[in-house]
Protein backbone atom coordinates (compact mmCIF):
# COMPACT_ATOMS: atom_id res chain seq x y z
CA UNK A 1 0.00 0.00 0.00
CA UNK A 2 2.96 2.28 0.38
CA UNK A 3 3.58 4.41 -2.62
CA UNK A 4 -0.12 4.88 -3.36
CA UNK A 5 -1.12 8.46 -2.88
CA UNK A 6 -4.71 8.93 -1.92
CA UNK A 7 -6.23 12.12 -3.17
CA UNK A 8 -9.01 13.74 -1.24
CA UNK A 9 -11.68 15.37 -3.30
CA UNK A 10 -12.47 18.68 -1.72
CA UNK A 11 -15.99 19.88 -2.24
CA UNK A 12 -16.87 23.50 -1.74
CA UNK A 13 -18.72 24.07 1.53
CA UNK A 14 -22.48 24.13 1.18
CA UNK A 15 -23.95 27.55 1.50
CA UNK A 16 -26.24 28.34 4.38
CA UNK A 17 -29.08 29.02 1.94
CA UNK A 18 -28.74 25.58 0.35
CA UNK A 19 -28.83 23.95 3.78
CA UNK A 20 -31.94 25.90 4.76
CA UNK A 21 -33.69 24.97 1.52
CA UNK A 22 -32.79 21.31 2.10
CA UNK A 23 -34.08 21.51 5.67
CA UNK A 24 -37.39 23.07 4.66
CA UNK A 25 -37.92 20.57 1.85
CA UNK A 26 -37.35 17.71 4.28
CA UNK A 27 -39.23 19.23 7.22
CA UNK A 28 -42.30 20.46 5.36
CA UNK A 29 -42.33 18.35 2.22
CA UNK A 30 -40.92 14.87 2.40
CA UNK A 31 -41.34 13.92 6.08
CA UNK A 32 -45.04 14.86 6.30
CA UNK A 33 -45.73 12.76 3.21
CA UNK A 34 -43.79 9.84 4.74
CA UNK A 35 -45.67 10.24 8.04
CA UNK A 36 -49.07 10.23 6.34
CA UNK A 37 -48.04 7.20 4.30
CA UNK A 38 -46.90 5.26 7.37
CA UNK A 39 -50.03 6.05 9.39
CA UNK A 40 -52.27 5.35 6.40
CA UNK A 41 -50.45 2.10 5.68
CA UNK A 42 -50.84 0.97 9.28
CA UNK A 43 -54.55 1.83 9.22
CA UNK A 44 -54.97 -0.10 5.98
CA UNK A 45 -53.15 -3.10 7.50
CA UNK A 46 -55.39 -3.08 10.58
CA UNK A 47 -58.48 -2.76 8.38
CA UNK A 48 -57.45 -5.70 6.20
CA UNK A 49 -56.62 -7.85 9.24
CA UNK A 50 -60.05 -7.09 10.72
CA UNK A 51 -61.71 -8.05 7.45
CA UNK A 52 -59.85 -11.38 7.48
CA UNK A 53 -59.87 -12.26 11.20
CA UNK A 54 -62.81 -10.21 12.47
CA UNK A 55 -62.87 -7.33 14.94
CA UNK A 56 -61.00 -7.58 18.23
CA UNK A 57 -62.78 -8.64 21.40
CA UNK A 58 -64.48 -11.73 22.77
CA UNK A 59 -66.20 -13.97 20.25
CA UNK A 60 -69.93 -13.36 19.87
CA UNK A 61 -72.55 -15.97 20.79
Amino acid sequence: MSGIVQQQVERPPRSRRAELVTFFVLAFGIWPIVAVGVVGGYGFLVWMLQIIFGPPGPPGH
